[in-house]
């Protein structure tokens, strides 16, 4: 138990802690460089980190199902379990979404050098970024006050 545990938190780190670093301070930061610059920076970024994602969506769903079947099944958890289950994969739902539509967007407008595109596309992953960041934060408080 205790290791689907610590998977489970330390996916949660990753995950959510990389998109608030993302979003609160790498794209603020970035937002001083021109187009050309800022651009392709924050793809490249994000590029590695969905793959972190990635890995830490699969680390928090696998030991997430191995908790609550430790537990005796979702019957057996109380609501603040059901509450980030359907959080998490609402979640998971946004992430997938990110991937498969505009940061291939983003990419496809960075490597031709269409800034307008490019900002555009930033544009939707920043925002879905941000969803899914306040998504997280309110899963994790759930975690940490939910219990009683």
């Amino acid at each position: 138990m205790q290791v689907a545990r610590w998977l489970h938190v330390l996916g949660v780190v990753v995950w959510v802690g990389g998109m608030f670093f993302a979003h609160m301070a790498l794209r603020p930061a970035a937002q001083a460089l021109p187009p050309p610059q800022r651009l392709p920076l924050l793809a490249a970024t994000l590029s590695r980190f969905v793959a972190w994602a990635g890995l830490a969506i699969l680390m928090v769903v696998g030991s997430g199902v191995a908790l609550i079947g430790l537990a005796g099944g979702m019957g057996a958890v109380g609501a603040a379990v059901h509450a980030m289950t359907g959080l998490g994969l609402a979640m998971t739902a946004i992430y997938a979404w990110l991937v498969a539509r505009p940061l291939p967007q983003l990419r496809a407008a960075v490597a031709a050098a269409h800034w307008q595109e490019a900002g555009a596309a930033m544009a939707g992953v920043r925002r879905l970024v941000g969803v899914n960041l306040v998504l997280g934060l309110v899963t994790l408080t759930l975690a940490m006050l939910g219990r009683g």
